[in-house]
């Protein structure tokens, strides 16, 4: 059922205890996104848990509260009055929060890729990231927007609009953002915090791009993570798609990273091709412009598998 931002306010008023969650291989927007939230409802006097079917990537542990959140375990099992799912356009994207979670869901998502696959749900795709819509609700509850959950909110919004570079930038976004700042986000520190690698990282990165790969005239550029490459299978690579991206003349870069022998995480960027479609035939989704899914198979039949997908985007 889709409902209106001032009924997910009013579920969110009623619920004493509440688990909220995001999509596994979580980014800025996911993270922020569910920090801000549950600070809000804390201070409302919520009993909120975190959950996350991942680890949360040492680029945002400068996030407010981030070691607040765990990962269930196969025996875990939590009763509640509503599961809120952030940022996520399906349910196979939590993982195992599915089976651990037992209460009505209500999901909060821009994707245009959603399945609608929740009891309750409210998607506007216009907007930037999730975290504008957390914004948007927390000022009509009348909740206070602290620095923390500015530095949260901020960091959501400005990761995923590119630091505000990218197509979906709207001059909401940028109000929004000056909003956060007047609240005591600080843009510099955030940048920074998100700039900083590791060598090991840096290495890790002049090997991908070694992998790159041009298909269909040009117009696609591969990168490739085979596991032996990365120092630690939960190292950050958020960001190395954006080197075949910048490559004149690529519409579609894709990046393929296998975790293991049978899976393989892939994440899409585009110019002007719609790669949410490319996502969503493979059991994903996410925007217009960026996109991932999971396939479970080997990496070379993946690629076999995507390759033509995504060429018939462009054609």
């Amino acid at each position: 059922m889709e409902i209106s931002l001032p009924r997910v306010a009013e579920m969110l008023h009623s619920a004493s205890t509440i688990v909220l969650t995001a999509h596994v291989h979580p980014d800025g927007d996911s993270l922020g996104s569910m920090l801000a939230l549950y600070q809000a409802l804390q201070a409302d006097g919520k009993k909120v848990h975190l959950l996350l079917d991942d680890v949360v990537p040492a680029t945002y542990h400068f996030l407010p509260n981030w070691k607040k959140i765990s990962k269930p375990v196969d025996n875990d099992r939590f009763t509640t009055d509503l599961l809120v799912i952030l940022d996520a356009s399906d349910i196979e994207r939590i993982g195992k929060v599915q089976s651990a979670v037992k209460a009505p869901i209500l999901n909060i998502d821009h994707h245009i890729s959603n399945t609608r696959f929740a009891d309750y749900t409210y998607i506007d795709s216009k907007v930037a990231a999730t975290g504008e819509i957390i914004l948007e609700l927390l000022n009509l509850m009348k909740y206070k927007v602290t620095a923390d959950i500015g530095t949260c909110l901020y960091t959501a919004i400005a990761t995923d609009c590119g630091f505000f570079r990218y197509a979906n930038t709207s001059a909401s976004t940028l109000r929004y953002a000056a909003d956060l700042v007047e609240a005591g986000a600080q843009p510099q520190s955030i940048s920074e915090a998100l700039e900083q690698r590791s060598l090991s990282n840096i290495v890790t990165l002049t090997k991908v791009l070694q992998t790159i790969e041009m298909h269909y005239e040009g117009k696609i550029a591969t990168m490739t993570i085979f596991p032996d490459l990365l120092h630690d299978p939960d190292e950050n690579t958020e960001g190395f798609i954006n080197y075949a991206r910048s490559i004149e003349g690529v519409e579609i870069a894709i990046l393929f990273r296998a975790i293991d022998e049978q899976t393989v995480r892939i994440s899409f960027r585009s110019h002007r091709a719609d790669v949410s479609q490319v996502a969503l035939a493979f059991g994903g989704g996410g925007h217009i412009r960026a996109a991932g899914c999971t396939v479970h198979d080997t990496l070379e039949n993946a690629i076999a598998q995507v390759l033509p997908v995504a060429i018939g985007q462009i054609r």
